[in-house]
This record gives C-alpha cells, sequence and structure tokens, in this order.
C-alpha cells in the first residue's frame, strides 16, 4: 500500500468499507460519529481496518497521488454521509478518479428490481414476501461466479 491508494477491508460477508490511504498509517475514510452519524476523518490504519485484511483497488487510470490526497483531505470534517448517494466507497472512489461511484451501490440497485417483481407476484399469489422476495437475491448470489470470472478476465479485483 501506498499514499494515495484506495483501500478497502470487508466487513463481514455483506460490505465493504473504503479509504484512501494517507501513506503514514493513516487513512481518511467515514467513521461513524454517533448513532447515524458519521464525518470523514483520518484514522489510524488499525482503527479502520477493526482486524480485517487492508485490501487496495486497483485503478487503470487514475488522478495523480498529490490530487487524490488533496480530495481526500478535502472532505475532512464532511458528515453529508448518505448509504446510496455518498458512501465510502463513494468518497475513495471520488478522491482516486474524479467520479464519484460505488460498485457496491450498482450491484445493490440490479438486485433490487428482481425483488421487487418477486414481491409482486408473492402479493398477488397470496404468498409469503420476505420468502419469495428472497429469491432474487439468491439467484444473484448464485450468479456471483460468473460475475467474478468475468472481473477476473478483466484484470478488475473483486469488491
Amino acid at each position: 500500500m501506498a499514499r494515495g491508494d484506495h483501500v478497502f477491508v470487508r466487513r463481514g460477508r455483506r460490505y465493504t468499507h473504503h479509504g484512501i490511504d494517507c501513506g503514514d498509517g493513516t487513512v481518511i475514510h467515514f467513521v461513524r460519529v454517533r448513532g447515524p452519524v458519521r464525518r470523514v476523518e483520518r484514522t489510524s490504519i488499525d482503527a479502520f481496518a477493526e482486524g480485517s485484511p487492508v485490501q487496495v483497488r486497483p485503478y487503470r487510470q487514475r488522478l495523480p497521488v498529490d490530487a487524490i490526497m488533496a480530495n481526500a483531505e478535502s472532505r475532512l470534517g464532511w458528515e453529508d454521509y448518505h448509504l446510496v448517494r455518498n458512501n465510502c466507497e463513494h468518497l475513495a472512489t471520488w478522491a482516486s478518479t474524479g467520479a464519484s461511484r460505488s460498485r457496491q451501490v450498482r450491484r445493490w440497485a440490479l438486485a433490487a428490481p428482481g425483488a421487487f417483481a418477486s414481491v409482486g407476484v408473492a402479493q398477488t399469489a397470496g404468498l409469503h414476501v420476505f420468502f419469495v422476495g428472497g429469491l432474487s437475491v439468491g439467484a444473484y448470489a448464485a450468479t456471483a461466479p460468473l460475475r467474478r470470472r468475468r472481473r477476473a478476465a478483466g484484470g478488475l479485483a473483486e469488491v
């Protein structure tokens, strides 16, 4: 890992947490302050990792390191967190590339229409929504090996 790297850690099997490596043993990322409030802060890499292995997201093209650091540092103190529109992955991707994106949100958005369609079918059929709605999530999970293979062929690390 090096200064300006987009780093991430897995939080269980459900999601990943992202930040920017400052190159001095610290990371800039969203930190839970209290309740639902999150703020962009600079913490130790150990506090960021919480015992999980830290990985680096590769980019084909990214901004120069000084620009990445300037972007990340410009957000210190921000409390503008939003799970779908401005999460830790959006922050790290924006600092690294200039474009605010989240692969996790995109994956969730792709899975959601299937879940909603299942709910509609379940309600029409008078079935339990929870059980049938979960089928679309299961179908999405079942296709994970195909998505991993496609990413590996393109040279991208799975996140």
